[in-house]
């Protein structure tokens, strides 16, 4: 099942996708989706990134394969919607997508085994790790600044349900700018896969429902400019599609 939220009419609503184009909210009532302003699909109460979690972006970038997971938070005040605009920060000089397999934490846990940790996810969605690289120093610093502009957080359009996927490491990840492909991989290809993440970072913090992880972006990257849409899918999930303007 895809689960979505959304604005309509005035009011923040949960439901549900039940045709292309036709959301169902709590109360059985349709409406269609061009009349909706779409919000992320979970509110998480806390997003953990994995930088450099695929080897061929971190050759890309000229840097180390990771030995063991390296972890970022990605804050709150990034997230937004699907169609919803991500804004070019003045003074930025390389700005750029990542397409990314979210993970959704559905029951809370603490030291969770890597045998029984994919009973802990309650779904996937799409998220877009948008970035400044200009303020990456290298994968000790704490990425902040470049990938903490307000509205740099894309999620969505819905989550899909876990049972719905029958093998979240096999699936393919594109992203398109003004429909061009400019990058494309599969999670196959994943350094530290979603069982494994979920055990780690499960070590030394609690994890609750609607956490989310983000596993990564395989290579590909490059520049986004005011003008430009993003538009992300992941197979089994949909299209996330976001246009950047330029800060005011």
């Amino acid at each position: 099942m895809k689960r979505a939220r959304y604005i309509a009419n005035g009011r923040i609503h949960s439901g549900t996708v039940v045709e292309d184009g036709i959301l169902l909210d709590a109360r059985g009532s349709t409406v269609d989706s061009k009349e909706v302003v779409w919000l992320p699909p979970v509110q998480p109460g806390k997003v953990i990134g994995l930088a450099l979690n695929y080897a061929d972006h971190a050759v890309e970038l000229k840097l180390d394969v990771p030995k063991e997971p390296v972890l970022f938070f990605k804050g709150a005040n990034t997230f937004i919607g699907h169609e919803q605009p991500v804004v070019y920060p003045q003074g930025a000089r390389y700005m750029h997508y990542e397409v990314e397999l979210a993970v959704v934490i559905g029951t809370a846990g603490r030291n969770i085994k890597r045998e029984n940790a994919l009973e802990y996810v309650k779904g996937y969605t799409i998220a877009n790790d948008v970035t400044v690289r200009d303020f990456v120093g290298n994968m000790y610093r704490p990425p902040i600044r470049a990938k903490g502009f307000d509205t740099f957080g894309p999620i969505g359009p819905w989550m899909v349900d876990r049972d719905d996927i029958a093998n979240p490491h096999a699936i393919g990840l594109r992203t398109y700018v003004n429909g061009e492909r400019r990058q494309e991989g599969n999670t196959r290809d994943l350094i530290f896969k979603i069982d494994e993440l979920i055990a780690f970072i499960s070590s030394f913090m609690t994890l609750e429902p609607d956490d989310m992880i983000w596993t990564g972006t395989p290579k590909g990257v490059s520049h986004v400019y005011a003008g430009d849409t993003m538009a992300l899918e992941i197979d089994h999930i949909g299209r996330l599609e976001n246009t950047v303007v330029a800060e005011e």
